[in-house]
């Protein structure tokens, strides 16, 4: 098993491809040899016992069609997927990067593998000279030669072979990285999009003196602004499916105040917190969105802690 698949992720993987489609077993490994571009093909030994293990722990299910099982990724399974979609995508390029690895030593074998044949066959025909008679040394040369040019043949198109895989697996590291930097730029954007959104609500409120509701509806505002952030896709565009949240939390919109604008605030504090926790639990959070996270919180927070100190 190489190496990407260790602590657990083929396991994470083979959530993946069922979550693309339903799929048999045999399917399954046919899938992972064309991920691995020939390089690898996992055993139905290593497939179908992590199959079953995924069923009996309620993330999968199969139906039996045609005599084979067909297996498909269950709501349960599905929520484990999201929960670890930024690993999903780490394992995606490890994959990429591990078959041009492969690739490259197939390569370094077969040079080295041609270079002993060659030699080989030089002290074959050395030896075959000096042990058959005039009448025959002609052929044995002429086979010797003809063996030659069959190995050096073979030799060029593994070496093509392993050369173009090597390539393609480049390629798709390279698209994959520069995926990874647009979806960090998507995701700066939104997240400046939000702070002027945010700041612009905030300020509105203070220059009228109501620094309960500045407070209040920063804090939602920011809630709901993140909760949608962290559904978008690995890809760093937003999910086409409605947000379930429907806006803004409902303790955004409550009034009533205790008498005690400390303790309100705390409340606020820790109902905004227990949001983007759900929100994180729910969709997962990626290396881009949580950097562009914590950089507006800490903006929020100034803001926040500026407001707040505008009374002393």
């Amino acid at each position: 098993m190489p190496p990407v698949f260790a602590h657990g992720r083929l396991r994470l993987y083979l959530l993946k491809l069922l979550d693309e489609a339903p799929r048999h077993g045999y399917e399954v490994i046919r899938l992972l040899e064309e991920r691995f571009q020939g390089l690898y093909a996992p055993s139905a030994g290593t497939v179908y016992p992590r199959l079953a293990k995924l069923e009996a722990e309620g993330l999968v299910t199969h139906a039996t069609e045609g005599g084979r099982k067909v297996y498909s990724i269950t709501d349960e399974g599905r929520e484990e997927l999201a929960g670890r979609r930024g690993e999903l995508a780490d394992l995606e390029l490890e994959i990429r990067e591990s078959v041009s690895e492969l690739a490259a030593e197939i390569r370094d074998d077969v040079r080295g593998a041609a270079g002993k044949l060659r030699s080989e066959m030089r002290a074959a025909a050395t030896e075959n000279r000096s042990t058959t008679g005039p009448g025959t040394d002609d052929g044995a040369r002429r086979a010797t030669k003809d063996e030659m040019r069959r190995a050096q043949q073979e030799w060029k198109e593994q070496a093509r072979r392993a050369k173009n895989e090597s390539r393609r697996a480049r390629e798709e590291a390279q698209t994959a990285r520069r995926q990874a930097r647009e979806a960090q730029d998507r995701a700066r954007d939104e997240m400046q999009r939000i702070a002027r959104q945010v700041q612009d609500q905030v300020q509105g409120h203070f220059a009228r003196g109501d620094w309960p509701a500045a407070v209040r509806e920063g804090l939602s505002e920011l809630t709901a602004q993140l909760g949608g952030l962290a559904s978008w896709d690995t890809a760093g565009r937003p999910r086409t499916e409605p947000d379930p949240a429907g806006g803004a939390p409902r303790w955004a919109e409550e009034t009533a105040e205790s008498g005690d604008p400390a303790r309100d605030l705390e409340r606020l504090l820790d109902r905004f917190r227990d949001d983007i926790r759900d929100a994180a639990r729910d969709h997962g959070v990626t290396p881009a969105q949580l950097a562009e996270a914590r950089s507006h919180l800490s903006t929020a927070a100034g803001r926040i802690s500026a407001l707040l100190r505008v009374g002393e």
